[in-house]
Protein backbone atom coordinates (compact mmCIF):
# COMPACT_ATOMS: atom_id res chain seq x y z
CA UNK A 1 0.00 0.00 0.00
CA UNK A 2 1.36 3.40 -1.00
CA UNK A 3 1.29 5.93 1.84
CA UNK A 4 3.65 8.50 0.35
CA UNK A 5 4.28 9.67 -3.22
CA UNK A 6 7.54 11.54 -3.86
CA UNK A 7 7.82 13.42 -7.14
CA UNK A 8 11.41 14.17 -8.11
CA UNK A 9 12.43 17.47 -9.63
CA UNK A 10 14.27 20.72 -9.09
CA UNK A 11 12.61 23.80 -7.55
CA UNK A 12 12.49 27.13 -9.36
CA UNK A 13 11.08 28.56 -12.58
CA UNK A 14 14.13 27.70 -14.70
CA UNK A 15 13.43 23.97 -14.22
CA UNK A 16 9.65 24.17 -14.71
CA UNK A 17 8.39 21.59 -17.24
CA UNK A 18 11.87 20.28 -18.03
CA UNK A 19 12.28 16.54 -18.63
CA UNK A 20 13.96 16.13 -15.22
CA UNK A 21 10.90 17.65 -13.50
CA UNK A 22 8.32 15.19 -14.80
CA UNK A 23 8.06 13.75 -11.26
CA UNK A 24 6.96 17.17 -9.98
CA UNK A 25 4.56 17.44 -12.93
CA UNK A 26 2.91 14.14 -12.06
CA UNK A 27 2.39 14.84 -8.36
CA UNK A 28 0.98 18.26 -9.34
CA UNK A 29 -1.58 16.37 -11.44
CA UNK A 30 -2.37 14.16 -8.44
CA UNK A 31 -3.01 17.22 -6.26
CA UNK A 32 -5.16 18.83 -8.97
CA UNK A 33 -7.17 15.65 -9.49
CA UNK A 34 -7.80 15.22 -5.76
CA UNK A 35 -8.35 18.92 -5.06
CA UNK A 36 -5.64 19.10 -2.38
CA UNK A 37 -3.20 21.96 -1.81
CA UNK A 38 0.53 22.05 -1.45
CA UNK A 39 1.88 23.47 1.81
CA UNK A 40 5.49 24.38 2.50
CA UNK A 41 7.01 22.15 5.18
CA UNK A 42 10.23 24.03 5.93
CA UNK A 43 11.26 21.49 8.53
CA UNK A 44 11.45 18.87 5.77
CA UNK A 45 12.54 21.21 2.94
CA UNK A 46 9.55 20.14 0.90
CA UNK A 47 6.08 20.97 -0.34
CA UNK A 48 3.55 18.44 0.93
CA UNK A 49 -0.08 17.64 0.10
CA UNK A 50 -2.29 15.22 2.02
CA UNK A 51 -5.49 13.30 1.34
CA UNK A 52 -7.33 10.38 2.90
CA UNK A 53 -7.79 6.85 1.56
CA UNK A 54 -10.19 4.77 3.68
CA UNK A 55 -9.64 7.22 6.51
CA UNK A 56 -5.84 6.90 6.38
CA UNK A 57 -3.61 9.81 5.33
CA UNK A 58 -1.56 9.59 2.14
CA UNK A 59 1.04 12.25 1.40
CA UNK A 60 2.54 13.62 -1.80
CA UNK A 61 5.86 15.45 -1.64
CA UNK A 62 7.95 17.69 -3.85
CA UNK A 63 11.41 17.97 -2.24
CA UNK A 64 12.76 21.52 -2.50
CA UNK A 65 16.37 20.38 -1.95
CA UNK A 66 17.24 19.93 -5.64
CA UNK A 67 17.25 16.55 -7.29
CA UNK A 68 20.55 15.19 -5.99
CA UNK A 69 19.48 15.71 -2.36
CA UNK A 70 15.91 14.38 -2.60
CA UNK A 71 16.49 11.82 0.15
CA UNK A 72 17.36 14.57 2.64
CA UNK A 73 13.76 15.75 2.41
CA UNK A 74 11.88 12.48 1.91
CA UNK A 75 13.59 10.20 4.44
CA UNK A 76 13.07 12.33 7.60
CA UNK A 77 9.42 12.91 6.66
CA UNK A 78 8.83 9.19 6.07
CA UNK A 79 10.44 8.32 9.40
CA UNK A 80 8.36 10.94 11.24
CA UNK A 81 5.16 9.45 9.78
CA UNK A 82 6.17 5.82 10.32
CA UNK A 83 6.23 5.09 6.59
CA UNK A 84 8.34 2.14 5.41
CA UNK A 85 10.38 2.37 2.16
CA UNK A 86 8.08 -0.22 0.53
CA UNK A 87 5.14 2.17 1.14
CA UNK A 88 6.80 5.00 -0.83
CA UNK A 89 6.22 5.56 -4.55
CA UNK A 90 8.97 7.65 -6.15
CA UNK A 91 8.05 9.30 -9.46
CA UNK A 92 10.96 10.14 -11.75
CA UNK A 93 12.16 10.75 -15.29
CA UNK A 94 13.52 7.66 -17.06
CA UNK A 95 16.05 7.97 -19.89
CA UNK A 96 15.65 4.29 -20.84
CA UNK A 97 11.96 4.71 -21.74
CA UNK A 98 10.62 6.70 -24.68
CA UNK A 99 8.38 9.72 -24.11
CA UNK A 100 4.85 8.41 -23.70
CA UNK A 101 5.86 5.27 -21.78
CA UNK A 102 5.15 4.86 -18.06
CA UNK A 103 6.22 1.82 -16.05
CA UNK A 104 5.98 0.72 -12.44
CA UNK A 105 8.87 -1.03 -10.73
CA UNK A 106 9.35 -2.39 -7.22
CA UNK A 107 12.83 -1.84 -5.81
CA UNK A 108 16.07 -2.00 -7.76
CA UNK A 109 19.17 0.13 -8.15
CA UNK A 110 19.46 3.83 -8.91
CA UNK A 111 20.62 3.39 -12.52
CA UNK A 112 22.79 6.49 -12.26
CA UNK A 113 19.83 8.72 -11.36
CA UNK A 114 21.06 11.15 -8.71
CA UNK A 115 17.65 11.58 -7.07
CA UNK A 116 17.22 7.82 -6.68
CA UNK A 117 20.81 7.47 -5.46
CA UNK A 118 20.19 10.00 -2.67
CA UNK A 119 16.91 8.32 -1.69
CA UNK A 120 18.60 4.91 -1.44
CA UNK A 121 21.31 6.44 0.74
CA UNK A 122 18.99 8.32 3.11
CA UNK A 123 16.24 5.70 3.33
CA UNK A 124 18.85 2.99 3.82
CA UNK A 125 16.88 0.84 1.39
CA UNK A 126 16.29 0.21 -2.32
CA UNK A 127 12.86 -1.28 -1.60
CA UNK A 128 10.74 1.74 -2.49
CA UNK A 129 8.37 1.61 -5.45
CA UNK A 130 9.01 3.60 -8.62
CA UNK A 131 6.87 5.17 -11.30
CA UNK A 132 9.24 5.61 -14.24
CA UNK A 133 8.08 8.22 -16.75
CA UNK A 134 9.90 8.01 -20.07
CA UNK A 135 11.70 11.07 -21.40
CA UNK A 136 13.91 9.31 -23.97
CA UNK A 137 17.69 9.47 -24.32
CA UNK A 138 19.75 12.04 -26.26
CA UNK A 139 21.86 9.22 -27.70
CA UNK A 140 25.16 10.34 -26.19
CA UNK A 141 26.05 10.11 -22.49
CA UNK A 142 27.82 13.47 -22.61
CA UNK A 143 24.52 15.12 -23.59
CA UNK A 144 22.40 13.68 -20.75
CA UNK A 145 22.63 16.65 -18.37
CA UNK A 146 21.62 19.38 -20.85
CA UNK A 147 18.99 17.01 -22.27
CA UNK A 148 17.20 16.29 -18.98
CA UNK A 149 17.44 19.95 -17.95
CA UNK A 150 15.89 20.96 -21.27
CA UNK A 151 12.23 21.09 -22.23
CA UNK A 152 10.73 18.47 -24.55
CA UNK A 153 9.29 19.33 -27.95
CA UNK A 154 5.51 19.92 -28.07
CA UNK A 155 5.04 16.47 -29.65
CA UNK A 156 7.14 14.77 -26.94
CA UNK A 157 5.34 16.77 -24.26
CA UNK A 158 1.97 15.59 -25.59
CA UNK A 159 3.09 11.95 -25.39
CA UNK A 160 4.52 12.46 -21.89
CA UNK A 161 1.27 14.03 -20.69
CA UNK A 162 -0.74 11.11 -22.07
CA UNK A 163 1.52 8.72 -20.13
CA UNK A 164 1.11 10.79 -16.97
CA UNK A 165 -2.68 10.63 -17.36
CA UNK A 166 -2.56 6.84 -17.78
CA UNK A 167 -0.43 6.60 -14.64
CA UNK A 168 -2.97 8.69 -12.73
CA UNK A 169 -5.59 6.03 -13.45
CA UNK A 170 -3.70 3.48 -11.32
CA UNK A 171 -3.25 5.72 -8.27
CA UNK A 172 -6.35 4.33 -6.48
CA UNK A 173 -5.03 0.75 -6.91
CA UNK A 174 -1.60 1.79 -5.64
CA UNK A 175 -3.08 3.49 -2.58
CA UNK A 176 -5.20 0.39 -1.92
CA UNK A 177 -2.18 -1.92 -2.11
CA UNK A 178 -3.28 -3.55 -5.40
CA UNK A 179 0.19 -3.41 -6.92
CA UNK A 180 -0.17 -6.17 -9.52
CA UNK A 181 -3.48 -4.83 -10.73
CA UNK A 182 -1.89 -1.37 -11.14
CA UNK A 183 1.07 -2.87 -13.03
CA UNK A 184 -1.19 -4.90 -15.34
CA UNK A 185 -3.30 -1.85 -16.16
CA UNK A 186 -0.42 0.57 -16.73
CA UNK A 187 1.75 -1.87 -18.69
CA UNK A 188 -1.07 -3.03 -20.99
CA UNK A 189 -0.64 -1.97 -24.64
CA UNK A 190 -2.16 1.42 -25.37
CA UNK A 191 -4.98 1.20 -27.90
CA UNK A 192 -4.68 3.67 -30.77
CA UNK A 193 -8.14 5.14 -30.37
CA UNK A 194 -11.60 3.59 -30.14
Amino acid sequence: MVRMVVGLGNPGARYHRTRHNIGFDWVDRVADRLGVRWTAQRRYQAEVAEWLVDGQPVWAMKPQTYMNRSGQAAAPFARAKGIEPAEILVVHDELDLDPGVARLKAGGGHGGHNGLRDLVEHLGSKDFLRLRLGVGHPGDRSQVTPYVLGRPSPEERSRMEAAMDRALEVLPDLAAGKWQRAVNHLHAPVSSGD
